[in-house]
């Protein structure tokens, strides 16, 4: 049971672990290795910047809502047998999957309302 609980936290862990790190030690240049990589975010280092305090700043509050909901959902199935937790295991690894791959939809939207399809800051 241990390591079901172990592995249903990783994601939660990870997204707050790269939202501090984008936060507080973004990657100072574009690369194609490390860092919040999407067409938008990479055209130019204004955009990368922005991309990365944004989608850090997301990771963060997603991974804590992520972990707490992980851990009270823990709590729940607590005593029950290995079959429930795999099972259990599964569908919230799978639902956390979903969540981090919707992160990408508000700093998306972020950089499409702060830079134009050039990478050129929009005057407001």
């Amino acid at each position: 049971m241990g390591a079901y609980l172990g592995v249903s936290v990783l994601i939660p862990a990870l997204m707050l672990l790269f939202g501090w790190l984008f936060l507080r030690r973004p990657p100072r240049r574009i690369n194609s290795i490390y860092g919040y990589r999407t067409a938008r975010s990479m055209q130019n280092q204004e955009t990368w910047e922005f991309a990365h305090r944004v989608g850090g700043r997301v990771w963060l509050r997603t991974g804590a809502v992520l972990l707490a909901v992980t851990l009270l959902s823990a709590l729940l199935i607590l005593g029950r047998g290995e079959r429930i937790w795999k099972i259990w295991c599964l569908i919230l690894v799978l639902l956390q999957t979903a969540v981090l791959i919707g992160t990408i939809v508000p700093v998306e939207r972020a950089l499409k309302e702060n830079f134009d399809d050039y990478g050129r800051k929009k005057e407001r």
